[in-house]
């Protein structure tokens, strides 16, 4: 059975969001959630956010009910979410009320199957944005309601798992910064009193990375070597290597910017909020970096690298950096003068090494945990996909067929009705 595929604008009423002015701060204050783009893509049903608009606000706002669809349009295309209550949005997302023949988590579930739709229909700028009308054109599957029940049944499901799977991967996240605390104390207060060292003295000089425009070249070719970016740079400090980008880098600057197992990259200018955050290299080949990472060459008789990573991103984890930062309109900077003078607790190298060989096993642990969490995503997206052309209900649209025939029939009704 192959099913209709209809545009949201004929089966949802679509709302953009608005920003009431802020030159009258009586707008906002306790009240309803107003919703903006990182609020969404989160695992619950939104019912709360740090901005909150005032009785007074929402008069100029546009509410929308609870298990309303919102969708990210300009910026970062794609994001998602659903409302767990009555709220509000800014005007970066479009939002779908949907009328009675799509349930709302099924439109919800299908939006985020689909970020890739959203992103090719905007309009390609500095900015992208996908404006109401282009988005009210994108189209969607429409079983009928008792199979919509079903794909989100089984959806859901598979989603309470993946948010138990990302529960433990956070838990299992804490472990080294937990010990670091128990061996060390809270290394922005020194509250141990170890002795003081600056970090230039830690560590050979920074070393700035390739400072030329990347290409948007994804795949490896022959004579081009991986690019290391703060991207790959996790907020928690652990690379991952996704979206690497390939260059050909020449051999006299390759030999420059070559980062070897142990070295630390350390992203020098971001958001005020993740200024700091630091990698330890730890993958076989060779690879360069980008120009917003320094590169960190711990010297071995002085310190140990596992030791000083934890240190380095637990102040940015409590702070310290945005607060020292050299902050610019959308940018920070903290420079390599300014890393060398960092005062760092200096407790006994043994106990340094101590912690580096806690590290080595956990880290054993994380990796066979991301090994465990990238087949789960692959499953859910081949999940996904099989839910939305019909594949996931086959068997189970059989058995209820006739039931079906009449739901259709009423659909069908109501989108003439539309028209």
């Amino acid at each position: 059975m192959m099913w209709p595929m209809v545009p949201f604008s004929k089966v949802a009423e679509i709302v953009t969001g608005n920003t009431p002015p802020r030159k009258n701060p009586e707008n906002y204050g306790p009240g309803v959630p107003w919703v903006k783009p990182p609020d969404l893509d989160g695992w619950e049903p939104i019912t709360c956010t740090n901005e909150t608009l005032s009785p007074m606000g929402q008069k100029i706002a546009r509410l929308l009910p609870e298990k309303t669809v919102l969708v990210c349009c300009i910026g970062s295309i794609g994001r998602v979410g659903i409302a767990g209550t009555t709220l509000s949005t800014n005007q970066q997302i479009n939002s779908l009320i949907f009328g009675p023949s799509v349930s709302p988590r099924f439109g919800y579930h299908y939006c985020r199957f689909i970020p890739q739709v959203f992103q090719a229909a905007a309009r390609k700028a500095v900015l992208p944005i996908l404006n109401k009308s282009n988005f009210a054109k994108i189209k969607m599957p429409l079983p009928p309601p008792s199979e919509q029940r079903r794909i989100v049944e089984i959806l859901d499901q598979a989603d309470a798992l993946r948010k138990k799977r990302t529960e433990a991967d956070t838990k299992a996240a804490r472990i080294l910064p937990t010990l670091f605390y128990k061996m060390f104390g809270d290394p922005a207060t020194n509250q141990k009193q170890w002795p003081i060292r600056k970090l230039g003295t830690l560590v050979e000089e920074p070393v700035f990375g390739l400072s030329k425009p990347l290409s948007n070249k994804t795949e490896h070719e022959p004579g081009t070597t991986p690019i290391l970016r703060m991207a790959n740079i996790n907020p928690d400090g652990y690379l991952n290597m996704e979206s690497l980008r390939y260059e050909k880098v020449p051999k006299k600057s390759l030999d420059r910017y070559l980062v070897k197992r142990g070295d630390l990259l350390f992203n020098w200018r971001n958001s005020p909020k993740w200024v700091g955050k630091t990698a330890i290299f730890n993958v076989d080949g060779d690879y360069s970096y980008a120009s917003f990472l320094f590169r960190l060459r711990v010297l071995p008789e002085a310190a140990n690298n596992k030791y000083i990573w934890q240190f380095l991103n637990l102040l940015v984890s409590d702070g310290w950096f945005m607060q020292k930062c050299r902050q610019a309109v959308s940018q920070a900077n903290f420079g390599r003068n300014e890393l060398a003078d960092i005062d760092v607790p200096f407790p006994p190298l043994d106990a340094q090494k101590k912690f580096g060989n806690a590290y080595d096993k956990v880290c054993g642990h994380l990796q066979d945990v991301s090994c465990a969490k990238r087949k789960l995503e692959e499953l859910f997206k081949n999940m996904l996909y099989r839910s939305f052309t019909g594949d996931l209900t086959a068997k189970w649209r059989e058995a209820h067929m006739k039931e079906l025939l009449a739901e259709m029939k009423i659909q069908e009704k109501y989108l003439e009705a539309k028209l």
